[in-house]
């Protein structure tokens, strides 16, 4: 793949809603003297678009690209606004469909109850919906999550949730990707379940579909060694070969 700037591979780092780069901590520390690495502000904008363009503008000239959650979407977005700049791609946890109907009034409603200063963050009642049962009390993977959503705060949940409630279909974009791509899902995540990652998969020739058995929503931070190996083996693979 091409290098990053000091000769290393470069990836791009998309994390998802209510996160930032420390949703990748384990990730991050396993690959940064091997890859040259960037990690998105996708809290910055309230539109994919401005937040795809910004994120291009930090990044190197080509580059893997990862997107976990709502880092899926701006993913697809930077996939169709700068294809010749992607070597790899890599989705987890995420959903090549639009917001139904129910899921944007959803957020709607969660945003208005925002606005009258009952935001919360990430609260412990919402964690089963996150992680598996087994990691419920686990802080390596609750402490990140809570900090990560204090920090984000109410301005950057309101355009996140803009932002996606706004994103398009992009089913039609799986057949265009041409580069290695890895899927890898929780198996019990409750926010995009398997059967949105296998649709991934299928629509895109070759894609790698990686399940993770008790495992929810946020797979960097239940299970990072897994995570991080199936992450290696996409990126250096062809560096070794």
């Amino acid at each position: 793949m091409a290098p990053g700037g000091d000769n290393r591979p470069a990836l791009v780092l998309c994390p998802g809603l209510l996160n930032d780069g420390r949703v990748f901590a384990p990730q991050i520390a396993a690959l940064r003297d091997r890859a040259e690495l960037v990690v998105a502000d996708v809290a910055a904008h309230d539109s994919l678009p401005a937040i795809a363009d910004t994120t291009l503008s930090r990044a190197p000239g080509r580059f893997a690209l990862l997107g976990f959650s709502m880092g899926g979407y701006v993913a697809f977005e930077i996939l169709r606004q700068a294809p010749s700049r992607i070597t790899h791609l890599a989705l987890l946890d995420t959903s090549a469909r639009p917001d139904t109907a129910e899921q944007t009034a959803q957020r709607r409603a969660i945003l208005r109850l925002a606005e009258t200063g009952a935001f919360k963050g990430v609260t412990p009642r919402l964690l089963p919906r996150l992680v598996h049962p087994s990691r419920l009390n686990d802080p390596a993977v609750t402490e990140p999550i809570f900090a990560m959503a204090a920090d984000v705060g109410l301005d950057g949940f309101r355009r996140q949730q803009i932002a996606i409630m706004n994103r398009p279909d992009n089913r039609p974009l799986l057949a265009s990707v041409q580069v290695p791509t890895l899927v890898l899902c929780g198996r019990d995540d409750q926010l995009t379940p398997p059967d949105l990652s296998e649709e991934i998969a299928t629509g895109i020739a070759g894609a790698r579909l990686v399940l993770l058995e008790r495992c929810g929503h946020v797979s960097p931070l239940e299970h990072p060694q897994a995570v991080t190996a199936a992450l290696e083996a996409w990126l250096f693979a062809r560096q070794a070969a």
